[in-house]
């Protein structure tokens, strides 16, 4: 008799098999237009619009499909597991950030929302009061300090900091109900992904908020490492404090560090004689490549497992950044040839 998580399993194998993920992205090599991307992803659905229309709709399509299909592989258990509903909440908390930085660069429309179903909390339709969208919410004790200053030209790193850590959090948490095999490959992507979060944010926020190494401490995320998670090290923002001794112009520095390699190289953004400094931006997508392979590897060697669903998971969302990333570059003239070369974490399988 098959469990809930192997009905799940199955469904969600039918999907991944169908995703543009694995050898299926080399299918997106070669395209144009936005209008042979629309019909290749959506063959049978696709939209005759005019440019300035199609890439909306595009990307409403594209965030309205993962977020079914995921929805659809969560709703196979009779009882969901905790995980898998916060991955599912993940969707809210992105979408709440967006709701935030449009509201913050005096953008009255509000931008697309994932519908979650019975999960969702926040009340989107109320945008742009952000005191009814989150009232009585998770959100609203979380950012009880918060709502008055999230306005326009507001800066909002603080507040997605905030967001995030309990993201992170509620993460770690609901490993506590799983037992060491559901929880094992999830675990090792919670902790490495927040790590490298971390890493991120210093370098994003050194590098473009010219951010001193002080105030860039204040927003990394530490968390009390529980028994139920994959570690290594007794703090999963230990790499990230390294970093801030390490200047941002000088490749040597960081030599030895633990995530060095996803670090652009002296030759691939730069040509030859010219001034290295660290690439945020490079850094996130090869990170993005490493927890890509994790997953893709952890779905396939960890069937009819929860741990298995929080992976495919993971790669939906990773389809989906893949896809709005294409539909934008094409939107702007590029081909997918060029887009590939901008985007590290697609440039194996699209080779």
């Amino acid at each position: 008799m098959w469990t809930d998580s192997g009905y799940a399993y199955a469904k969600a194998s039918w999907i991944i098999g169908k995703s543009f993920l694995g050898k299926r992205i080399s299918s997106l090599s070669g395209l144009h237009t936005l209008s042979d991307f629309d019909r290749l992803i959506f063959p049978d659905s696709y939209r005759e619009l005019p440019g300035r229309e199609l890439l909306p709709s595009l990307e409403k399509r594209i965030i309205e499909r993962c977020v079914n299909q995921i929805l659809g592989v969560v709703k196979s258990y009779s009882q969901p597991p905790k995980l898998l509903i916060r991955m599912l909440k993940g969707f809210e908390y992105g979408d709440l950030k967006e709701c935030f930085a449009h509201i913050a660069g005096g953008n009255e429309e509000m931008p697309v929302i994932s519908d979650i179903g019975r999960f969702k909390t926040v009340r989107f339709d109320a945008y742009p009061d952000v005191a009814a969208m989150i009232k009585k919410t998770e959100y609203e004790s979380l950012l009880s300090g918060d709502i008055k200053s999230i306005k326009k030209g507001a800066d909002l790193i603080s507040i997605d900091a905030k967001i995030d850590y309990r993201f992170y959090q509620s993460l770690i948490e609901s490993l506590s109900q799983l037992d060491y095999d559901d929880r094992e490959t999830a675990s090792r992507i919670i902790a490495d992904e927040i790590s490298l979060r971390n890493c991120f944010w210093a370098l994003r926020l050194r590098a473009y908020y010219q951010k001193s190494e002080l105030q860039t401490a204040k927003y990394l995320m530490d968390f009390k490492l529980l028994g139920n998670i994959h570690q290594k090290r007794d703090s999963l923002c230990a790499e990230a404090k390294s970093s801030l001794d390490f200047s941002l112009d000088i490749r040597e520095n960081w030599q030895g560090w633990r995530w060095e390699r996803f670090l652009n190289q002296e030759d691939s953004l730069n040509p030859s004689g010219t001034h290295w400094a660290a690439d945020p931006r490079y850094f996130q997508n090869a990170a993005s490549e490493y927890l890509y392979h994790i997953a893709f590897h952890g779905f396939h060697s960890s069937p009819m497992s929860v741990g298995a669903i929080f992976c495919f998971i993971k790669l939906k969302m990773f389809e989906e950044d893949l896809l709005t990333s294409v539909a934008e570059g094409l939107a702007l003239g590029m081909d997918t040839g060029t887009i590939f070369k901008m985007l590290p974490s697609f440039k194996r399988e699209a080779s």
